[in-house]
């Protein structure tokens, strides 16, 4: 019927009892935090990192950013429409990612652009 099936999914776990949680079980809090402002360089068309052309994105864990697997800008910005399909370098990690359209990004919110992390977050 359907009522049980696999999936992957981020999950809750307790490093203290070694087990995973459900989210009832989590009491959430919501914390002021601070948006760090990251430029990651575009790559060219000829394959080179640009020293002068970057896409900036907002986020409140940079910390993440080593698993990043893309970035991503509504298919309507028109700020940022001549960069999809195009990549960035992603430093640290020393590779490069794509520049991915998607409807879920707020062209509102932050920079509009969205990085990908889907070890850290369920809509990724």
């Amino acid at each position: 019927k359907g009522w049980i099936y696999k999936g992957s999914r981020i999950i809750n776990w307790c490093p203290v009892c070694k087990t995973s949680i459900s989210d009832a079980e989590v009491q959430y809090e919501e914390q002021n935090g601070h948006f760090w402002h990251i430029k990651y360089p575009l790559i060219e068309d000829d394959g080179s990192i640009s020293t002068t052309r970057f896409l900036e994105f907002a986020t409140t864990r940079p910390e993440t950013m080593l698993g990043d697997t893309a970035v991503a800008v509504h298919p309507e910005d028109e700020r940022y429409a001549d960069l999809i399909g195009k990549k960035v370098w992603l430093p640290f990690v020393d590779r490069q990612i794509p520049i991915v359209a998607d409807t879920y990004v707020d062209r509102e919110f932050g920079t509009g652009v969205v990085k990908i992390t889907p070890g850290h977050d369920p809509n990724d």
